[in-house]
C-alpha cells in the first residue's frame, strides 16, 4: 500500500503494484496509474510505504517524497518493469520514519 495526502489532509491510499528498495534505501513505487496520488505529490505531499515480508513482519515506511519522469531514475526503473505495464513514473520515498507494528525503528 502507498498513501498521500491532498492540501486538505484526505488521504489517499493505493495497492502499489510494483515497488523497490533503491540501493540507497529509498522506496520507489512505480507509477503506472497513478491519479491523486501524483496530484497529492505535486503538492508536496508526505507518503507511506505499508508491505509485509514474506516472514509475515508488517513494516510501514515514512517520509518525503520525489516524483520522477524522464530522468535517471525512470530510464532504470524501464529496464526491470515488464513491459506491459506503462511505467510513466515513480514516486520515490525519502525514509524518514520505519515502524515494525508500533516500535519504530528509525
Amino acid at each position: 500500500m502507498f498513501s498521500t495526502v491532498d492540501e486538505n489532509g484526505v488521504p489517499n491510499s493505493i495497492y502499489a503494484g510494483i515497488a523497490k528498495k533503491l540501493d540507497d534505501g529509498r522506496i520507489l513505487v512505480v507509477d503506472n496509474y497513478f491519479d491523486k496520488t501524483k496530484k497529492n505529490i505535486a503538492k508536496g505531499t508526505m507518503g507511506s510505504v505499508l508491505f509485509i515480508t514474506k516472514e509475515r513482519k508488517s513494516f510501514q515506511v515514512k517520509g518525503t517524497v520525489e516524483y520522477h519522469k524522464d530522468d535517471e531514475i525512470h530510464a532504470q526503473l524501464k529496464t526491470w518493469v515488464d513491459s506491459k505495464y506503462p511505467a510513466v513514473g515513480a514516486a520515490v520515498v525519502n525514509v524518514e520514519q520505519v515502524y515494525c507494528g508500533a516500535e519504530r525503528l528509525l
